[in-house]
């Protein structure tokens, strides 16, 4: 049935529009970005198939582009306009994060390094950067790896927060099997960065692992 001839409290735009994006299904939301389906489809459920293709949402919003391109009602257009949507997205938890306190704002600070790094691939090494009121001067991926390492030198993160003028750090990595729990070398290279950093007068107030779901924070633990 073409959506046109859905009641309007049934269409995906008018319901967004009515009652809030967090009203809508996946499937709605979904189907608000295609805007349009495909012979013997209308856009929700095509939406329908391609998350059940897929299997979830986050699936279909990390995948790649070859992935994403086989499926009927998707092709390059479609997944560059994604990638936009995608990066608005991180810029927007950026520049939101930037405007406040990272620490008064916890639950904002991991959900923006969850979204950062929770489905890449390879592990990456990220800094933020902190001014003495705990302000964002920058955040950056300044070391990427193999699926399960990533090469992290101590004098190139002090280079850089000497770069920035930073006064405080907080670190974070994800580790792509989806297991935020830390492992021994992951408290060693801690330790050697603070260690580095404390010549310099620079804290670390945090080292997030970053999981599956699920974020390990050193400084819960008691490790920083």
């Amino acid at each position: 049935m073409s959506l046109k001839l859905l009641p309007s409290d049934s269409r995906p735009r008018e319901k967004l529009l009515a009652r809030g994006a967090q009203a809508l299904s996946d499937a709605e939301l979904l189907a608000i970005f295609l805007r349009t389906g495909i012979a013997g489809m209308n856009a929700i459920e095509l939406a329908s198939d391609l998350l059940e293709k897929f299997g979830s949402l986050r699936a279909l919003l990390a995948a790649d582009q070859l992935t994403f391109c086989q499926y009927k009602g998707l092709g390059p257009a479609k997944f560059a306009q994604l990638q936009a949507v995608l990066e608005m997205s991180q810029r927007h938890f950026e520049e939101t994060l930037k405007r406040g306190d990272a620490l008064t704002s916890p639950d904002h600070t991991r959900r923006y390094l969850s979204h950062l790094l929770r489905d890449r691939h390879r592990e990456a090494f990220f800094v933020l950067f902190l001014d003495n009121q705990h302000r964002v001067l920058s955040g950056e991926v300044l070391f990427e790896g193999t699926i399960d390492a990533a090469s992290v030198y101590p004098r190139e993160v002090v280079k850089r927060s000497l770069e920035l003028n930073a006064a405080a750090l907080i670190l974070a990595h994800n580790h792509p099997s989806g297991v935020a729990e830390p492992s021994q070398a992951d408290r060693r290279i801690t330790r050697r960065i603070c260690d580095a950093l404390a010549l310099v007068d620079i804290r670390v107030l945090d080292h997030f692992v970053i999981g599956d779901g699920e974020i390990t924070s050193f400084a819960e633990r008691g490790w920083l």
